[in-house]
């Protein structure tokens, strides 16, 4: 600002002026007629004034009770004409009326350069602040009402499944079931109520909500719904029984007790519903939410809940909301009709701060004792910089020279302290532009770095998979076997083994695991590992596949989560008795062909990982010369063309009738074919495994 207002001062004075003299020698009226400026009104100015005066009219009527529109219309004209007073024409007006001398500017300038930013700085931090603990409380209460609605869907899930199970056993019809409590599940429902005030249960209603979510094989249906005026949590669950639709609703009223059970250490917590504001929006309590003016029409508030008491004086109150939308239990089928909710909390700084803090631990004192010593260097540095003003501002009246010194010292590269002031002119925006850019690359560089170590990472999982698969095919008279796995992603959730378990004996598995990556590839090294030990360990006799299988089950369920389960299907060859013991642990079912008899292995049970407590059976076939076994995984009978339509288990078979006097090699080279041109250039969507076995004559 300072070295601008030189060069002016030199542009429009008389060359000798820019000489050093004293003081007593320059102008003793420097605001003379003819360096004024005259400022004169004209439409603009007046445009101006009118719109901060109609905004101010508009406040002062709508204080006294009379209804006018209401909108951000009159805010921006304000902000527009009164931006165009203050920094048109009050500066036009300042030029010309203030004592524009040379001390009075470097006043000016040192005070914007040390004190405005430093407040600017100060005022900024706080809303900063005060944006993280809206954000923050908002997130907290948003994450439990949804956890909220997680536990009333599992609530229903496990309803529903009761309901199932005491149908399937007694062989009674669903609408039976209505007014019954659910079987085995009282002391569930029980500890459900504690978090879930009014819990409710009925049987045969609800499909309404299941319109929202179309096309599910398990239809279900989770959210927050508005039915009758009331606010509930609802979840919907949908069954079928022998031809028999099942659905169970559990719904939760969004009463005072329930939201007093949110978040309690956070202080006043309430749920506004909101409705249209009308044409003309006159009430006091308009919004506007997702773009539209809308009004209170109801409030739901948490009973005796006061805010936090302050920890110290600065520990103020933080207000914030968190936007939720519920389904119109009146017109569920169309989004249109949903209604806005605004889930509004009051705490305490002081509360929001030792949950922030919990979540970094130990690092919390370092960090903030980080950011006090980094605000106190800043501080010293504007109060520095402000008595270095100060001092040359005294200075300047008597000497120019050191003016001119200052100056010169700017334009030979020195920019640390304008740097720090952050100017708007061109150093300043190429400073900006610098940091922006060295910001840029250093964010690219640290992006390069962690993509390469991700993609070494996955290269190394990669070449740790391709040891867990068999390396050469088992060598048991009587049978000769082909196996091909092709992963969705870099590494794989199928898996297929070998096991020679005797001489004459053979086991063959082939799994899938869901889901794809690098979980998929964990959950597929653990079961490889177990399903070898259990096999191998004691080279089990026959007769004990199921056996095996169960084992399995209750170790994945043991060491996976909820969500995670996997399809295994485990065969026993034996080439002595030419038999195949078998167990299909929800896989899609083998192809076994022989002649002209065709069969799909599916002897067993549910996937593997869901329950502990299944039962799983096997089967003995007995193997002729010349057979054929097919072993797949989805991602062959599930692969897409471009219009959407699976291979299939029929196009697969077809594959297999006409090649099936070829090797087991070719038979499996002719799948992946089939397969591959049936997809077409379409990415691969899953993990891709055959395993074909000819069994030969004796």
């Amino acid at each position: 600002m300072a070295a601008a207002g030189v060069i002016s001062f030199r542009a429009h004075k008389p060359p000798q002026l820019i000489h050093f003299r004293p003081m007593s020698h320059m102008d003793p009226n420097p605001l003379n007629p003819a360096r004024s400026a005259t400022v004169r009104f004209n439409i603009a100015d007046g445009l101006a004034l009118a719109m901060v005066a109609a905004y101010i009219l508009v406040r002062v009527l709508r204080f006294a009770g009379m209804q006018i529109p209401a909108g951000g219309l009159w805010l921006i004209l304000f902000v527009l004409g009164l931006a165009y007073l203050l920094l048109f024409r009050g500066f036009s007006w300042a030029r010309a009326h203030l004592p524009w001398r040379l001390r009075n500017r470097l006043i000016v300038a040192y005070l914007l350069i040390a004190v405005v930013p430093l407040l600017l700085v100060l005022v900024m931090a706080l809303l900063s602040l005060y944006l993280l603990y809206w954000h923050f409380g908002a997130y907290l209460l948003y994450a439990d009402i949804q956890q909220r609605l997680e536990q009333v869907s599992e609530t229903a899930e496990t309803v529903a499944t009761s309901y199932a199970i005491e149908a399937a056993s007694t062989g009674s019809p669903v609408a039976s079931l209505q007014g019954q409590t659910p079987p085995h599940t009282a002391l569930f429902l029980a500890a459900e109520r504690e978090n879930l005030p009014g819990l409710k249960i009925d049987v045969g209603s609800g499909a309404d909500l299941l319109q929202r979510t179309p096309g599910r094989r398990h239809t279900e249906f989770k959210g927050l719904v508005l039915r009758g005026g009331t606010l509930e949590l609802c979840a919907v669950m949908g069954r079928r029984l022998a031809g028999q639709e099942l659905l169970v609703t559990v719904s939760v009223p969004v009463s005072p007790e329930f939201l007093a059970t949110l978040e309690p250490e956070m202080g006043p917590v309430q749920i506004d519903v909101m409705g249209d504001a009308g044409p003309l929006g006159s009430r006091d309590d308009v919004y506007r939410v997702a773009g539209k003016m809308m009004v209170r029409t109801a409030q739901i508030q948490a009973p005796d809940r006061p805010v936090p008491p302050a920890t110290h004086w600065f520990d103020y109150t933080v207000r914030g909301y968190t936007r939720l939308q519920a389904v119109n239990a009146a017109s569920p089928a169309d989004p249109k009709s949903d209604v806005y909710l605004l889930a509004r909390f009051t705490t305490r700084a002081s509360r929001l701060n030792s949950w922030l803090l919990d979540l970094v631990g130990e690092w919390a004192g370092f960090a903030f004792t980080a950011w006090l010593v980094l605000g106190g260097v800043f501080l010293m540095i504007q109060m520095v910089a402000l008595a270095m003003g100060i001092a040359l501002t005294r200075n300047i009246t008597n000497t120019v020279d050191e003016l001119y010194s200052a100056t010169q010292r700017v334009r030979s590269g020195d920019l640390t302290h304008r740097m720090e002031i952050k100017q708007r002119d061109q150093l300043g925006d190429l400073g900006e532009s610098f940091n922006t850019m060295t910001a840029s690359v250093a964010d690219l560089i640290q992006e390069h770095s962690r993509r390469e170590r991700l993609e070494n990472e996955l290269t190394i999982a990669r070449e740790v998979q391709a040891q867990l698969f068999p390396r050469e095919r088992p060598k048991v008279p009587g049978v000769e076997v082909e196996a091909i796995c092709r992963p969705a992603r870099i590494v794989s959730g199928d898996y297929y083994d070998f096991l020679p378990l005797a001489p004459a004996r053979l086991g063959m598995a082939l799994a899938d695991i869901s889901g794809k990556g690098i979980s998929a590839a964990l959950i597929m090294a653990s079961l490889q590992a177990a399903l070898r030990s259990l096999a191998l360990m004691g080279q089990q006799p026959p007769g004990h596949t199921a056996e095996i299988i169960t084992r399995l089950n209750q170790h994945l369920f043991r060491s996976t989560s909820e969500e995670r389960y996997a399809t295994l299907f485990y065969g026993v060859y034996d080439a002595t008795t030419r038999t195949l013991e078998y167990t299909n642990a929800g896989h899609p079912p083998p192809l076994y062909l022989a002649g002209e008899k065709i069969r799909w292995l599916t002897a067993g049970g549910t996937v593997l990982g869901l329950f502990s407590d299944c039962q799983y059976e096997q089967e003995t076939i007995s193997i002729s010369p010349e057979s054929l076994l097919v072993m797949f995984s989805d991602g062959v009978s599930e692969t897409e063309n471009a219009g959407g339509e699976e291979f299939g288990e029929k196009r697969l078979l077809d594959v297999v009738q006409r090649n099936r006097n070829a090797s087991a090699h070719a038979i499996m080279q002719s799948l992946v074919a089939a397969a591959e041109a049936w997809g077409g250039t379409a990415e691969q969507s899953d993990d891709f495994t055959i395993m074909v076995a000819r069994f030969l004559p004796s």
